[in-house]
């Protein structure tokens, strides 16, 4: 598996804004892009954390060419409501042990 970590900051008031736009952008690379998934987290008020996780890195790599327009419009959206919004790392993981969620 591949991990990519984000570190991003949030413009004041711009909070929910990012958070759909992220949910969003996030839904359509993992039906398009084959990406696993990823979660953000809250620092405080304006900083957050997140991480994907992708199969393998050569799956992160080609990734982008997939999406339709609608991801330009999620784009968009962030970019108006984030300051900053960077990669801080990559990494391939090695172990995994997550508790898996239970499904309902």
């Amino acid at each position: 598996m591949y991990i990519v970590l984000y570190t991003i900051k949030i413009i004041p008031k711009q909070e929910e804004s990012f958070i759909e736009a992220w949910k969003g952008l996030t839904a359509l690379i993992y039906k398009h892009e084959g990406s696993l998934g990823s979660r953000l987290h809250k620092k405080d008020e304006l900083n957050f954390f997140a991480y994907a996780q992708w199969p393998d890195k050569n799956t992160f790599n080609n990734a982008g060419g997939n999406l339709p327009e609608e991801a330009n419009l999620f784009r968009e959206k962030m970019k108006l409501s984030c300051e900053k919004f960077e990669v801080l790392e990559k990494f391939e993981m090695i172990e995994d042990l997550l508790k898996q969620q239970q499904s309902e």
